[in-house]
């Protein structure tokens, strides 16, 4: 029962850190924009595929995480740290967020695209830099253990949790988006913002212990 225990806080350690960060949320605005003139068959279609595409995405930098970070000369104490500060900036733009125009260039232009599945869709919104830290961060974790390949299956199998989350989510975004309206999207967009601090907080603090304790010895 032990193992089934802590299989299960992995695996929900791993959606638990995935999940603010990729915040499908706050997309649910965005998809009504760019798929406002897509029928409900289509719009299903190109959001299958945007999880899809994410879930490959991030697998792909689980498995490659240690060979780019090796490649690159990056230590673990230095990855934590910057990916810290990068999911902490982007918690602090959505606690804090600027007001942008609703029409800007990147969504004129995904509006006129037939396949908007990869992008923007899958990169940067759900496949972005915060959430490819978090894996790559979570990757280098599980080298560390007895279990490698266990751990790395369990992540992978959280990446695709978070996906099938994102596309219940994204497929009810009209809807969601029309219930919430513009405050409620912002208010649960708050919510993520500060857990993803937290997140990036944590990933600094274990990065610097790292660092102490190798100045230690």
């Amino acid at each position: 029962m032990n193992w089934i225990a802590e299989t299960l806080t992995y695996l929900l350690s791993t959606i638990a850190a995935l999940l603010p960060i990729v915040n499908p949320f706050s997309a649910a605005p965005m998809v009504v924009s760019i798929t406002a003139g897509l029928s409900e068959v289509e719009r299903a279609h190109q959001l299958r595929r945007a999880c899809i595409y994410m879930f490959f995405i991030l697998t792909a930098f689980l498995v490659a995480g240690g060979l780019i970070m090796s490649f690159l000369g990056i230590s673990i104490p230095g990855l934590r740290i910057a990916g810290g500060l990068v999911i902490s900036f982007i918690g602090f733009k959505m606690l804090f967020p600027e007001p942008q125009p609703v029409n800007d260039a990147a969504v004129k232009e995904a509006i006129t695209k037939r396949d908007i599945s990869f992008t923007p869709l899958a990169m940067p919104s759900l496949a972005g830099p915060g959430s490819i830290a978090v894996v790559i961060g979570l990757s280098t974790t599980a080298q560390q253990s007895n279990h490698n390949v266990l751990r790395h299956v369990l992540i992978a199998i959280g990446i695709a949790i978070t996906a099938l989350i994102c596309y219940i989510v994204l497929r009810a975004a009209t809807r969601l988006a029309n219930k919430l309206g513009a405050n409620g999207v912002n208010a649960i967009a708050r919510i993520m913002g500060f857990l993803l601090i937290c997140i990036g907080v944590q990933f600094v603090i274990n990065g610097v212990i790292d660092v102490a304790g190798i100045a230690r010895s």
